[in-house]
């Protein structure tokens, strides 16, 4: 351990037919393949040369040679069955080897910038979240391990957010949030760079 925060970045392994499935209902596997080999990329740029320790979790299989390059991260697996089981696991698991701080972002927020990312390790609260415009979040940070709030969740609705905040509010704990931003989960969520990409 390096540092004493630690950015988990969630990815699914860019394959054809198992990315951005709900974008692929209009813009078809390929392109929706590629909107998401874009996506990583900017997911990289941003958070390259941010001040922490970085892990990237694979869905199915670590990515021994690919865009995130050792030794800049640590690479790990992804375990569990349901969203809220593989965050809890990864989050749980890096409280564990030590570190402080914990955030964790995905791979489909377009209009995340490095400087968002460093505020969430800069607020004092015991949570930070970012809104996303679908109701989840694109960004979660915490000061310490709290299960509670992977459980009883209906992941990938627009409740997620919601019932997040009621589940801290109810343990007590504070937090604050950053800007609203957008995924990208379907054709409108598309800026019209991604949308010029389409073949």
């Amino acid at each position: 351990m390096k540092n004493k925060n630690i950015l988990i970045i969630f990815v699914k392994n860019a394959i054809e037919g198992k990315v951005k499935t709900r974008l692929a209902h209009s813009i078809g596997n390929k392109n929706a393949l590629k909107i998401y080999r874009i996506l990583l990329e900017k997911t990289k740029n941003i958070v390259e040369n941010i001040f922490c320790d970085k892990v990237v979790y694979y869905s199915d299989f670590i990515e021994k040679e690919d865009i995130f390059l050792l030794p800049i991260y640590t690479k790990k697996l992804q375990n569990g069955k349901t969203l809220g089981e593989r965050m809890r696991n990864a989050i749980q698991n890096e409280f564990l080897q030590g570190y402080e701080k914990v955030c964790i972002i995905g791979s489909d927020c377009y209009d995340l910038d490095s400087l968002t990312v460093e505020e969430a390790f800069l607020r004092e609260e015991d949570f930070v979240l970012g809104p996303a415009y679908d109701g989840g979040y694109y960004l979660l940070g915490m000061r310490f391990f709290f299960k509670d709030i992977f459980e009883n969740i209906q992941w990938s609705t627009e409740t997620v957010l919601h019932t997040t905040l009621d589940i801290i509010n109810t343990g007590g704990h504070s937090y604050s949030l950053l800007p609203p931003l957008s995924d990208v989960d379907e054709e409108k969520d598309m800026n019209l760079f991604l949308k010029s990409q389409l073949e």
